[in-house]
């Protein structure tokens, strides 16, 4: 357990649940004044990815690349991240199909908003999630993989063929469950593009 008087241990606690990633505002939480953080970059403790968020330098790669910090980049006013990693992303996570997308898909709230331009390795998609559509994998919020392969198809009819034979493979995985998949036919656009899946 990190020390009250530790910053460097409080700090690694917080960076370890997030790929060595972390914020500004957590790293003046763990006890680093504010101005002491150009010198931790300087000295080649932090790296600065984005405006607000560095990563411990001495961490290994995450093998997830750069999709926490796009989380982190989502976060609010409360530092919590808003986004969830859908669409071609999600699958990619759950090792389903042969998705190695270019630029990261995240679902955020339809109030979600940025001053800055938007980063050219992402793709925002402004929607709502219900509770089950989403959980963590390897500490990362993602879509589950029945939302995933929804909203590929509603935004891409022509991939259905190509999207059953994974939906069949996370069924037969336990990645989508009976209960879930009743869930979502509730709604009339989500029923006729799950039917297409499981045809």
């Amino acid at each position: 357990m990190a020390k009250k008087n530790d910053p460097f241990a409080a700090l690694m606690v917080i960076s370890q649940d997030q790929q060595g990633y972390f914020t500004t505002k957590q790293a003046i939480k763990a006890g680093y004044a504010d101005n002491t953080h150009p010198y931790h970059v300087r000295a080649g403790n932090w790296e600065r990815v984005w405006r607000g968020i560095y990563r411990m330098a001495h961490q290994p790669t995450p093998e997830d690349g750069e999709m926490m910090m796009w989380l982190l980049w989502s976060r609010g006013r409360d530092e919590k991240p808003q986004a969830t990693l859908s669409h071609q992303t999600a699958l990619s996570l759950f090792e389903l199909g042969d998705f190695n997308p270019a630029k990261i898909h995240m679902i955020v709230p339809p109030t979600f908003r940025r001053n800055s331009r938007l980063p050219k390795a992402v793709v925002l998609h402004q929607t709502r999630l219900a509770s089950g559509e989403f959980t963590q994998l390897r500490g990362l919020m993602v879509c589950r993989p029945l939302r995933a392969l929804c909203d590929i198809a509603s935004t891409h009819p022509d991939m259905v063929d190509d999207l059953q034979p994974i939906a069949a493979e996370a069924r037969r995985r336990g990645l989508i469950v009976e209960r879930e998949i009743a869930a979502m036919k509730k709604t009339e656009s989500a029923k006729k593009i799950i039917q297409s899946l499981f045809q």
